[in-house]
């Protein structure tokens, strides 16, 4: 079968209210209006077959299923997909496929229930296809690193209003290119992993931002989608360690303000902004955060 790489597939443009609001009591037992994270349930299938069932802000439900079926292995290619319809009638995602998809019902048998929030799922496979992969880095500069955080700081707006909420994004060295926010991290890390290729945003020279944890799954996608360096302002898991080391992920933890922890690739870092002076105690702050 001849596939014609000029097709784009047949996509909706659905989405779903930002916010609602609701009167609460507080600590005075005054009655005040506050913004609730809205969560919905989108059930994607491939082909007529039932896939997975993800809970999800709904902002870009068709990114967040084509960046889910590319980092979980399903598909290769934007190319891959005849269409992508989303019906919020009836909370469904169906995907047409242009031939079907090889090793299908394998990869639906073999799947790992993950850390993820509200438990994701990583499919058959995976892990495999990342054996040979080995990333190089271009060197980043501290300062760079210094000014990302403070424009992603302006970014994290549901969290700001309503809390609940993980926030990912897509940068290059001097401004954000994409931002999504959901109610999952793996969720907002395969929004933007679709909308690069609805949009053709290359992974050269580009930096992985997310506020979620540094796990396995959470390198594994971020390998997967050929970056070579993530950011979180959290923590890190030893195996989400031992699969950056395996891809060539340089991994920077804990950052905030003028803060950060080089897990690894350290020597992928250009020092050119280090602070006058090292904050007392430094290596407690670590430990309460």
């Amino acid at each position: 079968m001849t596939i014609n790489k000029t097709k784009r597939p047949d996509i909706t443009k659905s989405a779903r209210p930002k916010t609602q609001t609701i009167d609460v009591r507080d600590e005075y037992n005054q009655i005040k209006s506050f913004p609730v994270t809205g969560e919905l349930p989108l059930t994607i299938y491939v082909n007529k077959k039932e896939i997975v069932t993800l809970m999800t802000l709904g902002h870009y439900p068709e990114s967040l299923v084509i960046g889910y079926l590319r980092n979980q292995g399903f598909i290769s290619s934007l190319h891959d997909l005849d269409s992508v319809q989303v019906d919020w009638d009836t909370n469904s995602a169906a995907v047409k496929t242009v031939s079907d998809i090889n090793d299908f019902d394998n990869k639906l048998t073999h799947k790992v229930v993950t850390s993820g929030c509200g438990q994701g799922t990583t499919f058959g496979g995976v892990w495999d296809d990342l054996k040979n992969k080995n990333l190089i880095s271009k060197k980043l500069k501290q300062s760079s690193i210094y000014k990302i955080l403070k424009l992603l700081h302006e970014k994290n707006e549901i969290y700001r209003l309503s809390g609940a909420v993980h926030g990912c994004a897509i940068c290059d060295k001097n401004q954000i290119i994409d931002f999504v926010e959901d109610v999952g991290r793996h969720n907002a890390v395969d929004a933007i992993a679709g909308n690069m290729w609805l949009n053709e945003i290359s992974s050269d020279d580009k930096i992985f931002y997310t506020t979620g944890r540094l796990t396995s799954e959470m390198v594994i996608k971020v390998a997967q989608m050929d970056i070579s360096y993530l950011i979180s302002r959290s923590g890190i898991t030893e195996m989400g360690l031992n699969i950056a080391k395996e891809t060539g992920v340089t991994l920077i933890g804990r950052a905030k303000g003028r803060h950060f922890l080089a897990y690894h690739g350290s020597e992928n870092i250009d020092f050119d902004a280090i602070p006058e002076a090292r904050p007392e105690n430094s290596s407690d702050i670590w430990k309460r955060r």
